[in-house]
């Protein structure tokens, strides 16, 4: 695919930046116990979404505050367990090469993106977290506020992600999606390496 007329990257974080995959899965199992909820089918549909979608889905009985109050305590256990979250591979030597103008744009919220950006040492320029939009992903939201911050038209960002969720919301913003483990997206990449040599860095 022709990536010439990419003019910015939107990145997804957790999976994709940041390795914190371990660290989201320890949060969501203690919830689902917690909830007593099968923590499989909690972490089926939990990887790349909003807590409050996964809640939803999860505790349908839920009214409105008490969804608020189960996505807040599952980001609570998720803010201090940090110790094993790190970059993803390629992701420092692309960032630090990378010329156009990018941002991060995550299902997280702005206190858990900082902490897990901050553990892999990564300084976004531009991020948009969940508090920032009114829909999280799989709507397009976030990326085309990320797109709109970066004065850059969503049709020449590229969007990099991990989960179906994430390119799901990047195709609806108008993005093209390079998909990492496997999922489908316009582009499929082994890891951030590869991405770099795409797009000639």
């Amino acid at each position: 695919m022709d990536l010439t007329t990419i003019e910015a990257v939107l990145f997804d974080m957790d999976g994709t930046l940041v390795d914190s995959d371990a660290a989201v899965e320890r949060a969501w199992r203690v919830w689902a116990h917690e909830h007593e909820a099968d923590a499989a089918a909690v972490l089926a549909i939990a990887h790349g979404a909003p807590a409050e979608r996964t809640v939803r889905i999860i505790r349908p009985d839920l009214d409105d505050a008490g969804v608020t109050a189960a996505a807040a305590r599952q980001l609570e256990l998720q803010y201090d367990d940090l110790s094993d979250v790190v970059a993803t591979p390629g992701a420092s030597g692309l960032l630090a090469a990378l010329t156009l103008p990018w941002a991060v744009v995550t299902s997280a919220d702005v206190r858990l993106a900082k902490a897990r950006l901050g553990a892999a040492g990564i300084a976004a320029p531009v991020l948009v977290t969940v508090e920032d939009i009114s829909a999280g992903k799989p709507h397009p939201e976030g990326y085309l506020r990320g797109a709109e911050l970066l004065g850059v038209e969503p049709a020449r960002c590229l969007v990099v992600e991990d989960a179906e969720v994430g390119v799901t919301a990047g195709r609806a913003a108008g993005a093209t999606v390079a998909a990492l483990k496997g999922v489908d997206g316009d582009i499929a990449i082994r890891d951030l390496h590869e991405l770099a040599d795409l797009l000639a860095l």
